[in-house]
Order: C-alpha cells, then structure tokens, then sequence
C-alpha cells in the first residue's frame, strides 16, 4: 500500500446531513435498490465486503459502478449511496476506491478500522480519488467502523483524524466482530452494551463527527425488539441506525423522527422562553418544568433540523 506520509489531508467541511437509516444492500444485487427506495430508507450502504461471496466481488464492483453512475444523473435529493469498500489493508481496497469514489457517490463506508493511522490513510486515497475524477476534495464521506476493542477505545482519534469523518458509532450486532473483540454476551434488552455505545457516542460527539449512527439489529422477524433497541439509542443520542432489511427501515425512521406532538411542544417552548425575555425574565417555568435559553437553544436546533423555521 501507499504511504500515508507526506500527502496533504483533504480539506472541507464536516458532513451536515442527519440519516436516520442506512441500509445494506449486497453490491452484486443493486436490482435491490427499488426496494430500499420503497421502504424509505435515508441512504443505502452499497457492500463490497462481507455480504459479498469471493466469487461475486469483480461483479459487485461494477454493478455498483454502473449504479453511481446511474445515481450521479438523478436530481439532487434522491436516495444518497455510500459504499463499503473491503479492509483498506491490500491494493484491492484502493482499487475500490478508485471505482467508487466519483460522482453518485456519497461515501465510503470503511471497515475494520483500527487506528486514527487507517482512515489518515483513507482520507489521502481518497482525495486522490477525488482529484482523479474532478470532484471538490473533501466532498466524500467517509463512515469508519470501529470493529475492534483498539478502535472502540480510540473511538475520539478516529473520528477527528479527518474532516470528511462522519456517522461514525459503535455497532454492536449480536456474533460480529465487536462481540467477539470486547466478548460481552449479546442479549435483545442491550444492557450490556448500553455502556459501550455511551462512550463511543461521547467520543465521536467531542471529536465533531456529525449525526452518529449505531447499530445492527439481525433479528429480522422481530419488529417490536428493534423498536425497543432502536429507542434505547435515541434516547442514548444517537441519530439513526444501520439496518440489513428493508423490513427494518419504516421502525427506525419512526423512532428517529420526533412526532408531531414534541415537535409542537418545542415550538411552544421557545415561544415562551422568547417570550419571557422580551419582558426581562430569563427562567421561567413551562408546562411545570423550569426552562431557560439552553433548552431553547435545544428546541431550535431540534425545529430546524427537522424543517421548522
């Protein structure tokens, strides 16, 4: 592999796009995507590693290909592709990047991360890649997985090791890999890895990287378990999850979508607390609460992200 000394890091901003649910679809079955735009699905995860048999990944590269392409000539808005690449560890992986890093793309979901050191490395490829196919450097998400107990404890270099670093949290699948790095026994109540997910979510928070999603939940008949899991993350704080079935995708985004109710709960309370300051008081209390600017603040950002002026 290439050297990751000596290359400029890229530059731009930080992504700003919340994503409820990302979903998997195997790369070698893009005639899968109508379905993942049917269940509604926030952006789409186009895999090249493990859901990828030997045989099929020179197919899955350029079926996934040709579906950048084809995403790159639809209007803006439409369904954002990312694409996991396999462990940049090997020149496979950077051909990959050179397939995929271009328009219609994105981002480059990066697995097997272990050190700041994998996605420094990541984010040169990358720029290089940009540069190749005349796209603005930095434009390119890129979404570490932190698959191992190294990568879970440096969760905070990891994610401020590049700009373009974003949706980065711990996923925490029952038999995967971070199971058997930490060797926690995965139950579906996720007690043992509330703790887990808790720092990572600080970490990543503390370092920038923007609207940190979480996951898996591969019980796919099991709707009501992954409410109660998709719940305990967003009161974790985490803003959407990664998903593997279609069927998933309508719990989760409810889950991460604020009801109308507590969306008219937020406007009432910066009314009120606009309210009150024009008259010179800086607390007061709000439907038997005590609130002041700081849960007003909160209130705005939570109107403005979800379209609220």
């Amino acid at each position: 592999m290439p050297s990751d000394a000596g290359t400029p890091a890229s530059g731009g901003a930080r992504a700003t796009a919340p994503l409820r649910s990302l979903l998997f679809v195997p790369g070698h079955r893009t005639d899968w995507l109508p379905k993942a735009r049917a269940a509604g699905a926030d952006a789409v995860i186009l895999d090249l590693e493990d859901a990828v048999p030997a045989p099929d990944k020179p197919l899955a590269r350029a079926r996934v290909a040709e579906a950048l392409a084809e995403a790159a000539a639809e209007p803006a808005g439409a369904m954002p592709l990312f694409v996991r690449i396999n462990p940049l560890d090997g020149w496979t992986a950077a051909d990959e990047l050179r397939a995929v890093v271009r328009p219609g793309s994105a981002g480059i979901v990066l697995p097997k991360v272990h050190t700041a050191a994998d996605v420094r490395l990541a984010d040169r490829l990358i720029t290089w890649c940009e540069q190749e196919h005349g796209l603005p450097v930095g434009t390119t998400t890129l979404v570490p997985l932190l698959e191992s107990a190294r990568a879970l404890h440096d969760a905070y270099d990891i994610a401020a090791a590049a700009p373009r670093v974003a949706h980065a949290g711990a996923l925490t699948a029952p038999g995967g890999d971070v199971e058997r790095a930490v060797g926690y026994r995965w139950s579906p109540q996720g007690t043992e890895t509330v703790a887990l997910r808790s720092r990572v979510l600080l970490d990543v928070r503390a370092a920038g990287a923007p609207y940190p999603v979480t996951g898996l939940w591969t019980h796919l008949a099991d709707l009501a378990g992954l409410r109660a899991f998709a719940e305990q993350n967003r009161a974790l704080g985490y803003d959407g999850m990664m998903a593997i079935h279609p069927a998933h995708i309508p719990v989760i985004n409810e889950v991460f979508t604020p009801t109308p109710e507590e969306l008219d709960r937020c406007a009432r309370l910066v009314a009120a607390v606009e309210s009150a300051q024009r008259t010179g008081t800086g607390a007061l209390t709000f439907e038997g609460q005590m609130v002041d600017e700081a849960m007003a603040a909160t209130a705005r950002a939570v109107l403005t992200r979800h379209g609220h002026s």
